[in-house]
């Protein structure tokens, strides 16, 4: 018997259906080990030795494999065939190979396929081989910097820098990009110019638009035309012209097709076309390829098997038909252009492309697959084969040229089947006359002016970045590996250095304070040309023509003195360096010329940037005498507020009703502030969706001051039912019960019928009536209680919950790579301690085991040393 080791359980389930009774198909469910969060699992000082430690979590799926490898012939090592995919074979085989006895007398081979089909499977059962060093060592290699970067330089921003939570080699490139968009946008200068076109309309009648190119004997450059008076003179030029057609250019074209997809090409255009994120796209693809029904979906090729291509050839000319402008005579082969292609493996398709869409597949599962099938046919169909037009047309008095251009498609090819879609618009219409489609114009003719216009436009900033786009540009740049990339940008995500809004990134507070510490203090080691030349080196050991251990040690003899060196800066001078370097962010200039700096409540401080436990902010020189503060990169209508804005007054009160900014976003106040000790005047802060910005707004600021609102007295309780605005958004409240709201505004309008319906129903069902926090990760079951231990973000930074006790994440730890033996432990010694107000008891109880369900503790791993 043979057994034959895969990552996933779906992936075993499918290939159990090839192999015979000879096979045991089992699941590793991914890595089995992994470098321990904690200092010393990389010897920088020992030739980078690394020492690697099982995951708590798979300890029973290790028995069970365990148990099977002991009654085989041979153990075959079928996981992916990517550099992950090697790295998990090497990880079982060192496992086996560490465990007394458990080799079988076969031995261990390493087998790979692209696809999951009969064909496939069997064909590579027959060709075994070994685990692949050079690829083993670049994923060493790869682990070994992720954690050197992370555990150095995650806690030197968790002590520099209050509120960041982590750092990593591309991570933080790839938030630089975000952040450096935000800049160009930010300090983006807009300019008009006006465009001039004419409606005409030839002796048949048939109409068209051209635009003026040449006016009074010049060439229009885009701002020639630049105010509106010149605009309108040469509109009155154009209308009153007599034109005729001096020049009728036609030009053949074609368009090729794309080739298939690659992992980043997919995720792009799964973000486009279907809304995907790059990590849904990813976990959507997984599927398909465990179900059998595509190729391997991490690659950089694009080149297709032989028998694929005649197969896509076979489904044209069924569907579409034979003709030379659907099917080209040859065959398309297609070649990666990717720098440092390594996993070249065949590009992304189905495995079988008689299945067309629709055929069993549904759900986002049968989006993708459409949109791969499409693909892939359309990558051996013919180009498509267009005409364009270009007319000139001059003004017989010699002030004006027009020019009108268009195409028609002839025959349309591959965009019968597939077009790909382009992330962002065109820039001010470009590209947009060669949508239109003229009339049949001849050289000589004189089409009449039925209207002229002329139209303002303004130039607009880059675009911010799509996960399309993003994803792009971080492969145009050589950075990072295709098949990382979602998991980078989901981890901007939760880190919660970005937002998304419209499906683009914006960078938060924290993002760009992490960058500009980065870019301030670590500069190289964020600076695009270094991450891809490390990159290329990566590449280098997996072409097995670099020692990884020379990349090692390269980066270390710089990067751990850096280290050191930052470690030792007070952070009071980081923060003033940090003022420093974003004070064009944070106090860009004004348009009187005055001082930016210059506090607008006493009129004599100076503002600077300030760090706090809950973050950065901007407050006055002369704190606490005066105690204006800002949120640091605040937008909107206080960005550059100049003080309190008096709303109005109080008809009850006859008090200033003021608008205000603080270091935790805008509210408004009712009264002056008192002197120092003096009770503070009432305050309420301002929701997101109901923006309070002018005298207009005094009723929705008295409102928000008037909180909390009795909605009435309960019909079968008599109690009062209030309405408020709290820390986590609108809800009601009743005697102790609460109902979340879903707008600001229904705090104001819901009455007493709607509100009995809504606590109702948010106490009979309590898990939705309030939008429970959501756990950062699932570490795993505890080893005695079995209650799974959760990775939460709290006020204060992550913790560890078992449901019953809340354990903090020690300092210089990262939660999310903490192994479930390390957090059952910290949980543990936290549910030892007493509670506050109790005495310490001699010995902390033992947590007992559920009855029916108590399982032996597992013993503790051995660290394994390579």
């Amino acid at each position: 018997m043979d057994v034959v080791i895969v990552e996933s359980p779906a992936k075993a389930k499918t290939i159990n259906k090839y192999l015979g009774s000879n096979y045991v198909v089992l699941a590793s469910y991914g890595h089995v080990r992994d470098l321990p969060p904690r200092d010393g699992s990389v010897e920088t000082e020992n030739g980078f030795a690394m020492h690697w430690e099982l995951y708590g979590d798979k300890a029973k799926q290790l028995k069970a494999i365990s148990d099977e490898v002991k009654k085989a012939d041979h153990v075959i090592l079928a996981t992916d065939p990517d550099r992950e995919g090697e790295a998990i074979a090497w990880h079982l085989l060192e496992w086996i190979k560490g465990k007394k006895g458990l080799m079988p007398k076969g031995g261990a081979t390493r087998v790979t396929f692209n696809e999951i089909t009969k064909t496939a499977i069997l064909a590579a059962m027959g060709r075994p081989r070994e685990v692949d060093g050079d690829l083993v060592d670049a994923y060493r290699a790869r682990r070994a910097l992720d954690y050197l970067v992370g555990f150095n330089l995650s806690p030197v921003l968790w002590r520099k820098l209050p509120g960041a939570k982590s750092a990593g080699r591309v991570q933080s490139v790839a938030l630089r990009i975000v952040v450096d968009r935000e800049r160009e946008i930010e300090t983006f200068v807009n300019r008009e110019y006006w465009t001039v076109e004419a409606s005409l309309a030839t002796v048949a009648g048939a109409s068209f638009v051209a635009r003026l190119t040449h006016w009074n004997g010049k060439k229009l450059d885009r701002f020639d035309l630049s105010e509106v008076v010149a605009a309108q003179q040469a509109r009155a030029d154009v209308e009153a012209g007599k034109f005729t057609i001096s020049a009728v250019e036609t030009k053949p074209a074609t368009r090729n097709p794309y080739p298939p997809f690659t992992t980043s090409t997919l995720q792009q255009e799964a973000s486009r076309k279907l809304g995907f994120t790059a990590s849904h796209t990813m976990r959507v693809a997984q599927s398909l390829y465990e179900d059998g029904h595509i190729t391997y979906m991490r690659t950089d090729g694009v080149q297709v098997a032989g028998e694929a291509i005649e197969q896509a050839r076979a489904v044209i000319a069924e569907d579409f038909g034979g003709g030379e402008n659907v099917l080209p005579a040859k065959p398309r082969h297609y070649a990666t252009k990717a720098k440092n292609a390594q996993e070249a493996h065949e590009a992304i398709r189905p495995t079988d492309l008689t299945r067309r869409p629709g055929s069993g597949i549904s759900g986002d599962n049968g989006k993708l697959y459409a949109l791969i099938w499409k693909r892939t046919i359309a990558s051996q169909m013919a180009s498509a084969k267009m005409e364009r037009t270009a007319v000139d047309l001059t003004d017989a008095a010699g002030k004006a040229t027009l020019r009108a251009s268009g195409q028609v498609i002839l025959h349309p090819g591959f965009l019968a089947v597939y077009t790909e879609d382009r992330d962002d618009a065109p820039v001010d219409g470009e590209d947009a006359d060669d949508t239109r489609r003229l009339p049949k114009l001849v050289q000589g003719e004189k089409p009449q002016v039925t209207a002229a216009r002329a139209d303002q436009h303004f130039t607009e900033p880059p675009p911010r970045y799509s996960e399309a786009s993003l994803v792009k540009r971080l492969e145009e740049l050589g950075i990072g590996r295709p098949s990382t990339y979602a998991s980078i940008l989901q981890t901007l995500r939760d880190r919660l250095y970005v937002r998304m809004e419209k499906n683009r990134f914006f960078a938060e507070e924290k993002g760009r304070l992490v960058t500009a510490f980065l870019e301030r203090y670590f500069e190289k080691y964020v600076s695009y040309d270094f991450t891809a030349e490390l990159e290329t080196r990566l590449d280098e050991v997996s072409a097995g023509d670099l020692d990884y251990l020379t990349v090692l040690s390269d980066f270390w003899k710089d990067f751990s003195p850096k280290t050191k060196e930052v470690l030792e800066i007070r952070p009071s001078d980081v923060t003033v360096a940090l003022d420093e370097f974003l004070s064009p962010f944070l106090f860009p200039p004004k348009e009187d010329g005055s001082d930016p700096r210059l506090c607008p409540t006493c009129g004599t401080g100076r503002l600077g940037l300030k760090t706090g436990k809950f973050g950065a902010f901007v407050s006055c020189s002369n704190y606490p005498d005066c105690r204006y503060t800002r949120q640091f990169g605040e937008g909107g209508e206080l960005k550059e507020s100049t003080g309190p804005v008096v709303l109005g007054d109080d008809p009850t009160t006859g008090q200033p009703v003021s608008l205000r900014s603080g270091r935790f976003g805008a509210y408004v106040q009712l009264g002056e502030d008192g002197a120092k000790g003096d009770p503070k005047p009432p305050r309420a802060s301002i929701p997101k969706d109901m923006p309070v910005t002018g005298e207009e707004h005094l009723d929705t600021a008295l409102q928000l001051l008037s909180l909390p609102r009795e909605v009435g007295l309960h019909p079968e309780t008599g109690s009062p039912i209030t309405a408020s605005i709290g820390r986590y958004g609108p809800y009601l409240a009743h005697a102790g019960k609460y109902a979340r709201l879903t707008s600001s505004a229904e705090v104001f309008e819901t009455g007493m019928n709607s509100a009995v319906a809504k606590l109702a129903d948010a106490a009979a069902n309590p898990g939705r009536a309030r939008n429970a926090p959501q756990a950062l990760r699932e570490v795993g079951p505890h080893p005695v209680s079995g209650s799974v231990i959760k990775l939460m973000e709290g006020r204060f930074g992550p913790y560890l919950t078992d449901g019953t006790t809340n354990a903090n994440v020690p300092k210089g730890e990262d939660g999310m790579a903490l192994s479930l033996d390390a957090a059952a432990a910290l949980i543990d010694a936290r549910a030892a301690m007493p509670a506050k107000g109790k005495k310490r008891p001699t010995k902390a109880p033992a947590r007992k085991a559920p009855a029916k369900t108590a399982a032996a503790k597992p013993k503790a791993t051995k660290s394994v040393k390579k």
